[in-house]
């Protein structure tokens, strides 16, 4: 039984009967598994797990039903000072899908203390979303780790140069991802993202040119450079 008497089974219980089989036909369209899907939206996975609140042991649970959105709440709701190596690994070699991968590591993952080095690990795995998964936690770290200093983000854009190849949809969307969330970090990292980028740009890859070419754009924007001007001068990384 979990904290305040919410069991894992009463929770699927719940989540059954927010079942929306035309959602899941539409979710399939984007990319996402139907497989075990229940078609329940993030908005109202998150309110429910703001009802949860913090459970390691539930989350467990709910990850071992392998239903989809069971999962996704599972990120939500574990307590990332109890995540261990081991549980990411094993959580990741079972995604599956792209927005469970995504959830689970820029809600759970990139706030452990192992996410830059899964980060880099990940990234030398080869399967799909194992690989995915280590690309969406630079892109995440970039985001919500503020006092992290330069470097290590700077050791990612070279990782970054090597995966740019991989040819697989889901792959080199989230290594374009990486690379434009560290370019939109300062504008320090702004310059070597631009840098990195166009040498990426000169590789012999459609994912690579693909990568380069959007992640470009969108640094060199407007947006981005008025984003960048607002924000507080550099400190001595």
């Amino acid at each position: 039984m979990a904290a305040g008497g919410r069991s894992a089974a009463a929770i699927l219980r719940r989540l059954r009967r927010l079942a929306n089989p035309t959602n899941v036909a539409g979710m399939a369209r984007f990319g996402i598994n139907p497989t075990h899907t229940l078609g329940i939206s993030i908005p109202v996975l998150r309110r429910i797990a703001g009802e949860i609140g913090t459970d390691h042991r539930l989350a467990q649970a709910l990850w071992a039903s392998g239903v989809h959105e069971a999962r996704i709440l599972a990120g939500f709701i574990d307590d990332p000072a109890r995540v261990t190596p081991t549980q990411m690994n094993r959580w990741a070699a079972a995604f599956d899908s792209w927005d469970v991968c995504d959830q689970v590591c820029s809600s759970l993952f990139d706030r452990t203390p192992f996410a830059f080095q899964k980060a880099i690990e990940w990234t030398r795995r080869r399967e799909e979303f194992v690989r995915r998964a280590g690309f969406v936690l630079m892109a995440a770290l970039a985001v919500h780790d503020r006092q992290a200093p330069d470097e290590p983000f700077e050791r990612f854009l070279r990782i970054i140069a090597r995966g740019s190849a991989d040819e697989r949809n889901f792959v080199k969307k989230a290594v374009n991802w990486a690379l434009r969330q560290i370019g939109k970090r300062n504008r320090r990292l702004n310059r070597k993202a631009i840098a990195q980028a166009k040498v990426i740009q000169q590789m012999p890859s459609r994912a690579a040119r693909w990568i380069a070419a959007d992640a470009v754009r969108e640094l060199t924007g407007d947006a981005v450079r008025r984003k960048l001007e607002r924000a507080k001068p550099l400190r001595e990384r």
